[in-house]
């Protein structure tokens, strides 16, 4: 089988599908193994999860550093577009705004080990970062003003500020493991709403 999507009978719109498909599979593995075992876990175990070869994660991948970005990189984007999906299909808007931010929470909190390594090439990790201010400021903005505009929570509270705190309370859950993170996090969220 040819990688590149080249090759008869192969080509085109589903070729692409299934590729995107693949590689989101892969990413998703890497993830699960990153949360139990840290970003340091051995590739055969990440190819094992995703039921590929080791081979394939290289081709896909051809550095750890490589793999890590992409992996930080596509939970982002899952996060992002998990907004406007919550938005539409939740009761109300202050409810999709806690799912999304328990969401948020979930991506913070299994990040075992990824800030250290992101860290280690400061322009990279710059890069990183504003990629991740750019995509998930204006979907928590799009919640927030939501939810403020149908009277669930005051109307002066900044995408940033809130996030910035999510990510303060969720900062102590990698070193105690008593620290219960959601729990803080929530009693934020609900300091959000106003009284009815």
């Amino acid at each position: 089988m040819n990688d590149s999507g080249e090759g008869a009978g192969h080509t085109g719109p589903s070729r692409r599908k299934d590729a995107r498909r693949n590689k989101e599979t892969l990413l998703d593995a890497a993830a699960a193994v990153f949360v139990t075992a840290g970003v340091e876990a051995p590739v055969r175990d990440i190819a094992a999860k995703a039921g590929v070869g080791v081979g394939t994660i290289y081709r896909h991948f051809p550095t750890r550093a490589d793999l890590i970005v992409a992996v930080y990189r596509h939970q982002v984007d899952a996060c992002a577009e998990a907004g406007p999906a919550l938005l539409a299909s939740s009761t109300t808007p202050y409810a999709a705004l806690r799912q999304w931010i328990g969401l948020f929470v979930d991506f913070l909190v299994t990040k075992h080990g990824l800030a250290g390594v992101l860290r280690s090439d400061n322009a990279g990790f710059d890069t990183l970062h504003a990629y991740f201010l750019d995509r998930l400021l204006p979907v928590c903005a799009e919640l927030l003003d939501a939810a403020a505009a149908a009277g669930e929570i005051h109307s002066d509270v900044e995408a940033y500020t809130l996030m910035r705190g999510v990510g303060n309370l969720c900062a102590g859950a990698e070193s105690d493991d008593r620290y219960d993170a959601r729990r803080l996090v929530d009693l934020l969220v609900t300091g959000l709403s106003r009284p009815r």
